[in-house]
């Protein structure tokens, strides 16, 4: 019988998975229109967003040790798409129909389609060795396209209009900069930072597809 934290990981882990499923049927169904590439955001916006939101959950998970994941590395994946999709995207219309929030969101659900069916289904004890190695080898694709031609150069198509319009003014004066000058930064700063995440996401494949052969040899 499965414990009360792990219903709990069932549950969201599932939900997650249903709502991401959701997204990407959206995505592919604004595919058929005549302004396909154009239509992402208006199509699977809203539920994009609302997933990113509670998906903050997943930092108070590894926070508590609900699930053997670092707390940093899962905050900084939170918090980068967290500043791209709510502070950026959802606040400049004018990118919004860019073919850059299409990619984006295409690699997001696919990637999160596999990982949360792979998170619920091993709470069960019953997820399929092919899933698994699905679940570790898809990023290898879907995080560098996410990255490159959608959330960074997304970015840097948005920065005109920060500097245009001095978005979030009141906050960063406070500090003696302005968002578009926080842009350049965590602009120049992405490559590396994606880069660590990148190279961990190796290491983590390592050592649960290793873990896996070895039952199977067991």
């Amino acid at each position: 019988m499965l414990r009360l934290s792990q219903l709990y990981l069932l549950a969201y882990n599932s939900l997650q998975f249903l709502g991401w499923s959701i997204a990407l049927i959206k995505i592919l169904l604004s595919l058929s229109a005549p302004s396909s590439f154009h239509g992402a955001y208006a199509t699977a916006g809203d539920i994009i967003c609302l997933l990113q939101a509670v998906s903050f959950l997943e930092t108070i998970h590894a926070v508590v040790g609900l699930v053997p994941a670092g707390f940093l590395l899962t905050l900084m994946q939170w918090g980068g798409r967290t500043h791209f999709l709510l502070a950026i995207v959802s606040q400049i219309t004018e990118v919004q129909s860019l073919p850059s929030v299409l990619i984006t969101f295409a690699a997001w659900s696919l990637s999160e389609v596999i990982r949360y069916s792979h998170y619920a289904l091993s709470t069960l004890k019953i997820c399929p060795s092919w899933l698994t190695y699905f679940r570790y080898t898809a990023f290898i694709f879907l995080y560098p396209i996410g990255v490159g031609p959608g959330e960074m150069w997304l970015m840097y198509q948005a920065l005109p209009y920060i500097e245009e319009r001095n978005l979030y003014s009141d906050f960063f004066n406070k500090f003696g900069i302005s968002y578009y000058s926080f842009v350049v930064a965590a602009l120049v700063c992405y490559p590396f930072l994606w880069l660590k995440l990148y190279l961990h996401l190796f290491k983590q494949r390592r050592s649960k597809l290793k873990k896996k052969e070895r039952k199977k040899k067991l």
